[in-house]
């Protein structure tokens, strides 16, 4: 984790105040004389959560489209997983969210309610942005602030500067001082790098600078702290440059990088405090700050832009660092959903545990298990169709509003699609360019910024060349050369052709890296760690040296009571230099063999089987006995050796282990190794999803042969926790 500093964190842009009506504010009033009486004698957990897509159109800087969601996320995590109470969060959002609203909320709501050793969460999704610091804590001069709906840009700018309705980081700092309690945690999902849009990705980030100015009222209202907290002016710059004022600040990307408001499957979050959160409600034990963070910003990376990375920062010399998250024990269960609704036989759900890259397999015939407090099976329910992260479904048992469910099966479509965005560099080209990605089975071109796309087909130009050549990016495609971006337009190694290839003849070259990436989405989706029940661990160590762990990862909830111990795998992405020999261990903790598959993704998106290696054997080559571990390779017996090798960048291996025989599968690999002649080692998938879909219906009998999902439905391939493990461990190959 690198350093962060507090005046780092006075520099990340991204509170937004809101403003309620007079008659909206008495009743809130009310409401607040009610809880404390409720409340008295016993400590309280408060939150304030603020969220602004609405910034009014005409004020020069980009409308957003996740931050409502990240509300309804943080607000159902801290009900349902942390024990707040519903009375004690209040919601701030669009129109609500003026600067002089979320002052007096913050001051109303946590401030004045708030007693020593109460519980206080912050949580902020807007823009972002900054103004000159009179002070000058930074080098550049400049103070980041939060944008309120009403923190428009004044008329003739950039041209002319002026005053904006800015919330300095200075005045966040001042608030947190007012707090009478150190349980504080501050969360910030936005930024002040880049603004507009990059790809088919939102930037946090509304335009500023030194030519803008806070507004006076502004630094009005810093001196009315000031005095009520008895600081000086030199004790506030000496206090602020010090160090956070109380508990945990949690943001979403460094001072220079871009924090992404982005489409997953049929709706948009802020990337960061979805997978923040989406971790939060599966993680097994008692996380910590300094655990925590870093791993979700391992996942963020995945989904935004590249140079995304989450930062935490503590009060100085306090240790908040080994703090739980929330500064608050966790009393549930882990958990994928929540039941929020209840009529007859019908629930409605709450789906905001599950993960992004498995959302596609739970929109009709997934069956999810509901949970006592001590994750004790009550009852079941099937999904029959899902909106955004709500779900609706039957309930095969009765349950009541508030029981946890966990993940049982997986309803996975055999018509899911790889979505292409056709990026506006393709000029008029973009036509004949969707024309030939729709004659391809199951690729579907979209425009850009209307929901989600995996991968984008664009141009190379000239100016975004040169700010990936100032980035340091190596290898570069030449200028108008067509190939694949990631959402964010980061580059897909190994997809671009020569300069002044057409549209259209880039998309006949691409046609099998389009299946290894429709392939890759496939498989991805059946990865499980966090919900998987099998009792399976797999270790990547240098060949020869088995206690050197390079990476490690295990299926969390098959650990059982383990977990309390070691609730989570060892698997920081590793940099490993090119001809670094390698090994996998897998190791089978089931008392029933298992039958494994070995995959492995390189940067480029290209795909090969590890294991099996013997394409004349039977479905017995892939099974790993009761108690047993398999080495990949086994030194004695393998005739080949692992070796990170071209192309450079990170190396994705997904390993599956399931209790059914994977008979298609193997027939399918051994076809493929036919036809080049092989006969043992790794092969290479010139076209995989033959094999991946056979993997699946190897899958999908044994869940049907189980009786455990008996009706899946048509167009679904069922996939049961109790009977696969679907694992991933990356690692960077330089």
């Amino acid at each position: 984790m690198p350093s962060f500093h507090r005046r780092h964190f006075l520099q990340f842009a991204g509170s937004m105040l809101a403003t309620l009506g007079l008659s909206q504010w008495d009743v809130y009033q009310q409401s607040l004389r009610y809880a404390k009486v409720l409340a008295q004698g016993t400590p309280r957990k408060l939150a304030l959560l603020v969220g602004i897509n609405a910034y009014p159109e005409g004020s020069q800087f980009t409308p957003l489209q996740g931050c409502i969601t990240d509300v309804d996320l943080q607000r159902q995590l801290l009900i349902h997983r942390f024990g707040f109470n519903a009375r004690d969060i209040l919601t701030l959002t669009d129109t609500q969210a003026t600067r002089q609203g979320i002052l007096m909320a913050f001051e109303e709501h946590l401030i004045k309610q708030a007693k020593p050793g109460d519980v206080v969460v912050f949580h902020y999704s807007g823009h972002g942005s900054q103004v000159m610091d009179p002070e000058r804590d930074e080098l550049d001069g400049l103070n980041s602030t939060f944008v309120p709906v009403d923190g428009v840009l004044p008329p003739g700018f950039p041209e002319q500067g002026g005053t904006v309705k800015d919330i300095m980081g200075h005045t966040l700092f001042l608030l947190m001082s007012a707090l009478p309690t150190e349980s504080v945690t501050v969360v910030l999902d936005s930024c002040h790098s880049g603004g507009g849009m990059r790809g088919n990705l939102r930037v946090r980030s509304r335009t500023g600078g030194a030519i803008l100015q806070a507004d006076p009222a502004e630094f009005e209202y810093q001196k009315q702290w000031l005095s009520r907290l008895n600081l000086s002016p030199a004790e506030f710059i000496q206090q602020r440059r010090s160090g956070v004022a109380k508990g945990v600040v949690i943001a979403s990307a460094k001072r220079d990088q871009l924090a992404a408001d982005a489409p997953f499957s049929d709706f948009y979050a802020g990337a960061f405090t979805y997978l923040m959160t989406q971790y939060l409600w599966q993680e097994p034990g008692t996380s910590v700050v300094s655990s925590a963070i870093p791993r979700v910003a391992r996942s963020t990376n995945k989904v935004s832009f590249s140079n995304q990375e989450p930062v935490f920062e503590v009060k100085p010399g306090s240790g908040y660092e080994k703090q739980l998250i929330y500064f608050t024990t966790k009393q549930t269960a882990p958990a994928e959903a929540v039941i929020m609704k209840v009529e007859g036989d019908q629930a409605e759900l709450w789906l905001g545990g599950l993960d992004p890259q498995s959302l596609a397999a739970f929109d009709q015939n997934a069956i999810l298990t509901a949970i006592d407090s001590k994750g004790g099976e009550q009852g079941q329910v099937k999904l029959e169709s899902r909106s955004g992260l709500v779900g609706w479904g039957k309930l095969l048992k009765a349950a009541k509003p508030g029981v946890l469910l966990q993940e049982k099966v997986r309803g996975i479509p055999t018509d899911l699609p790889l979505k292409i965005g056709l990026d506006p560099s393709l000029g008029t080209a973009a036509v004949q360019a969707k024309q030939a990605l729709e004659a391809m089975k199951r690729i579907k071109p979209l425009p850009l910024q209307e929901g989600e796309v995996h991968y984008i087909l664009g141009r190379m130009g000239d100016r975004y060349q040169t700010l990936l050549q100032k980035a340091g990016i190596q290898n570069l495609p030449p200028v108008d050369s067509v190939g694949l971006f990631s959402p964010g337009l980061d580059i897909v190694p190994g997809s671009f052709g020569a300069a002044g290839e057409s549209a259209t003849d880039a998309v006949i070259r691409l046609q099998a890296k389009l299946k290894s990436l429709l392939a890759a989405r496939i498989v991805r989706l059946t990865l499980n760690t966090n919900s998987s029940r099998l009792n399976v661990a797999v270790s990547m160590t240098p060949a020869g040296r088995d206690t050197q762990l390079i990476a490690s990862t295990f299926a969390v909830r098959g650990r059982g009571q383990a977990i309390a111990a070691n609730p989570r795998p060892v698997s920081d992405p590793k940099r490993l230099p090119l001809e670094t020999a390698i090994q996998f261990r897998i190791t089978n903790n089931e008392p029933r063999d298992l039958y494994v598959n070995v995959l492995v993704i390189d940067s480029t998106g290209e795909m090969a089987v590890i294991f099996p290696n013997q394409w004349t054997a039977t479905s017995e080559v892939m099974k790993v006995a009761a108690g047993q571990t398999l080495r990949i390779p086994e030194p004695e017996k393998d005739r080949f050796q692992l070796v990170t090798q071209e192309p450079r960048g990170t190396t994705e291996v997904l390993i599956i282990a399931s209790s059914t025989p994977l008979g298609n599968a193997l027939k399918a690999l051994q076809g493929v190794a036919s036809r080049s002649g092989q006969s043992r080692g790794p092969v290479a998938l010139s076209d995989p999803t033959e094999v991946i879909g056979s993997m699946l219906d190897d899958l999908d009998a044994g869940t049907r042969s189980s009786g455990r999902n008996s009706s899946p439905g048509k167009g679904v391939r069922s996939v049961d926790t109790t009977q696969l493990a679907a694992l991933s461990i990356t690692f960077e190959v330089v």
